[in-house]
């Protein structure tokens, strides 16, 4: 299993392009031009490790394009799982996507105030799904 924790940043400063020295407000604005960090997931999926169960995370500000970026991650690098949840919501909701279900998670205040935190139901989630796809491969 391959539990893909979400990206830091989808985009990056080279080291080349760090100023050495602090950057003066008095040059005026700042521009900055950012480089985007290579997409890992293809080569995992497709040449590394393609028994592999993987999972993503996909997080995002805007719950209506949510879900289709979601599918569109699963279509794109045939993975099995994107774990899918909104910043807002982030410790309390998540959405388990698959090619062919979305299963929401949530932590309700009660669990909260006792000390459950989402990870926990994630996790339990993920681990049936791999058993799961792990007896299936066994078939096969």
């Amino acid at each position: 299993m391959f539990y893909l924790a979400a990206a830091v940043s989808d985009f990056y400063i080279p080291a080349s392009e760090i100023p050495e020295h602090k950057i003066q407000s008095s040059s005026g604005p700042l521009q900055i031009t950012m480089k985007m960090v290579p997409k890992m997931l293809s080569p995992l999926v497709k040449d590394w490790a393609p028994k592999a169960f993987v999972i993503s995370f996909k997080l995002e500000t805007d719950t209506e394009i949510l879900l289709e970026k979601a599918q569109k991650a699963l279509a794109t690098y045939r993975h099995h799982v994107v774990v899918a949840n909104i910043l807002d919501t982030l410790r309390t909701l998540v959405v388990i996507v698959t090619a062919t279900e979305e299963t929401k998670l949530s932590v309700s205040e009660e669990e909260e105030r006792a000390g459950v935190e989402i990870e926990e139901k994630i996790i339990k989630d993920l681990t049936l799904r791999h058993t799961h796809f792990m007896d299936r491969a066994e078939v096969n």
